[in-house]
């Protein structure tokens, strides 16, 4: 979900690895020459999903560690859960809706909550949260809670996790 986190422990975690990071978000916005705000504002959510489905097979396809951050709502085709499922350890960086809505601020950059009032924001995340945490639940591997906790410490329990934290375990490059 938006405000988990995800971007930012993906890159702490590939950077203890030594692994490449990519995120989605960020490979559909090189590739559209836009950001996501104004891919939504100029061609919608439904496009938007086409081209983060491309971004997310492109990533998968490559031959080489790496450590994805996977835009909250790619889980939601499920062939992007089936590639997902395939390509390795899916982690759900898990984060209560009170948690989500004080990260996600004003939500200026969050096109799903473009255009809400600040006193309906709380309300359209949780519904989002609501929608999609079953389908989180089903395509994660592990679960690592967040709340309350630094990215530093999420890193590390999302190493251990998948099974990457502590020298001698896990899979290594």
């Amino acid at each position: 979900m938006m405000g988990a986190g995800k971007s930012t422990v993906a890159r702490l975690a590939a950077g203890r690895l030594g692994w490449t990071w990519l995120d989605t978000d960020t490979e559909v916005a090189r590739a559209a020459a836009a950001s996501v705000p104004e891919i939504f504002a100029r061609h919608g959510e439904p496009s938007f999903r086409r081209q983060e489905t491309r971004a997310l097979v492109e990533i998968l396809r490559r031959d080489e560690p790496l450590v994805v951050s996977v835009g909250g709502g790619a889980v939601l085709d499920e062939a992007n859960r089936a590639a997902l499922r395939a390509a390795g350890t899916v982690v759900w960086l898990r984060a209560r809706p009170e948690t989500l809505i004080e990260r996600v601020g004003d939500g200026t950059d969050r096109p799903l909550l473009a255009g809400d009032r600040p006193e309906d924001r709380a309300e359209t995340l949780r519904a989002i949260d609501a929608r999609r945490r079953p389908v989180y639940a089903a395509v994660a591997d592990e679960v690592v809670d967040v709340d309350g906790l630094d990215a530093p410490t999420v890193t590390e329990r999302l190493l251990d996790a998948a099974g990457l934290g502590a020298p001698g375990r896990g899979v290594h490059p």
